[in-house]
């Protein structure tokens, strides 16, 4: 049954919010469970950056698959390994059970970058070929930050009060997570529907390795798509200094992991409502400045913000500088990625989400293995300094987008 654009974007809504609430409740807590545990930052650096050369050896073969056989099945298996992933982490006791669970989480993070929104996509596109699904992606973007929010919010007071004296207060929002991402499992298989594909043996030009071939050629032949995956190289580097070691400033400036924990929850929580509401505003902004101008703007302003972050002296103003950078984080996103649909068609848009996601997820693990070693040998706020204005330059990776958007315009 085919889906009008309306069903078919609520639906979509509704699978961001259960995907990335479990996200919420554990966020920062990823980093502080292993620290609490005997690691140290260095070692949760590397055990980090597994998940990210998994994710990165993965994300095209997955994507290519997802474009072949069709998006429901990755999506069910991806939802299904995030619920194994996240019992592993919680009941890790040495590096090793944390190296499992992170190649667990890798392998979930590939396989689950890109299928849901290219079905919704190609969902709209079905239902009014003229159709842009600008709209869907910014209220998703909107509604994947009220999801972290609440989740945040959630963990930190589970957290706080501390239900089970017996485990350490940073388990139970674990527990909670791996309940949601099973409920995103079922949601997953009742909701996602979409019309049978031919079978990759019947028609090898389908096949995963087919569609990576010419996801490739795609990217030779645009000077606008490189520059755009381009982006991720900068933005990465600036997600992890204001992902990952705010929580760590804020176990410095507060002086345990588990004081940090309860504080990080709220303030995350605020953090991505200001997401949501930068979702929300880059989508009106857009039609003022056009999306490849508010892409620039809004990613200009986050790698300024994280520089801020690197010379707040208290955990006032880490938090606010901190909020800043998410609001202007949450109007880049569904940006982006309306950029990278203009690029992509229905037989590689999963290809090239998944390309974007490989190099932002490579970036990632390289960008771990040095900015946590430096800022354990260093400082944090060295860290957020040169990661805010490494990040700034990738602003210049979205002009040929926006004289494209110009020249069509004009046109």
């Amino acid at each position: 049954m085919m889906l009008d654009a309306r069903r078919a974007e609520r639906r979509f809504v509704l699978l961001t919010a259960t995907r990335w609430l479990p996200v919420g409740l554990v966020l920062g807590l990823t980093v502080l469970l292993p620290l609490e545990r005997g690691l140290s930052l260095a070692e949760v650096g590397g055990l980090l950056a597994i998940a990210g050369f998994v994710s990165l050896g993965l994300e095209l073969p997955t994507g290519g698959l997802a474009d072949a056989i069709g998006r429901r099945p990755v999506l069910v298996v991806a939802a299904s390994i995030a619920v194994a992933s996240t019992v592993v982490f919680v009941l890790a006791d040495s590096a090793l059970w944390f190296a499992v669970a992170l190649v667990l989480q890798g392998v979930f993070r590939a396989l689950d970058s890109g299928p849901l929104e290219a079905w919704f996509v190609d969902a709209v596109h079905a239902s009014d070929p003229a159709a842009q699904p600008d709209r869907g992606l910014s209220r998703a973007g909107a509604t994947l930050g009220g999801a972290i929010a609440g989740g945040a919010l959630l963990g930190g007071v589970l957290v706080a009060w501390h239900p089970v004296t017996a485990w350490s207060p940073l388990v139970p929002p674990f527990l909670v997570a791996a309940t949601c991402q099973f409920a995103h499992l079922v949601l997953t298989v009742l909701l996602v529907r979409e019309p049978p594909r031919v079978r990759i043996a019947v028609d090898p030009g389908e096949r995963p390795e087919a569609v990576v071939r010419s996801a490739v050629r795609l990217l030779r032949g645009s000077p606008t798509l490189r520059w755009l995956v381009a982006v991720e190289v900068f933005w990465a580097v600036a997600m992890i200094a204001f992902e990952t070691l705010t929580p760590v400033r804020l176990a410095e400036l507060l002086g345990s992991e588990d004081a940090a924990g309860a504080l990080f929850g709220p303030a995350a929580a605020a953090a991505w409502a200001l997401y949501a509401a930068g979702s929300w505003l880059a989508g009106r902004a857009s039609r003022r400045l056009g999306v490849a101008a508010t892409a620039m703007l809004s990613r200009a302003l986050n790698g300024l913000f994280v520089v801020l972050m690197s010379l707040a002296a208290g955990a006032v103003g880490l938090v606010v500088a901190f909020w800043l950078a998410y609001l202007t984080h949450g109007a880049n996103g569904p940006m982006h990625n309306a950029l990278l649909h203009r690029q992509s068609g229905p037989r590689t848009r999963t290809i090239v989400l998944s390309i974007n996601s490989a190099v932002a997820g490579g970036v990632c693990s390289l960008a771990l293995l040095v900015l946590l070693p430096l800022a354990e040998a260093s400082s944090t706020t060295l860290a957020f300094a040169l990661a805010g204005a490494f990040s700034l330059v990738g602003v210049a990776c979205y002009v040929p987008a926006w004289r494209e958007e110009r020249a069509s315009r004009a046109g």
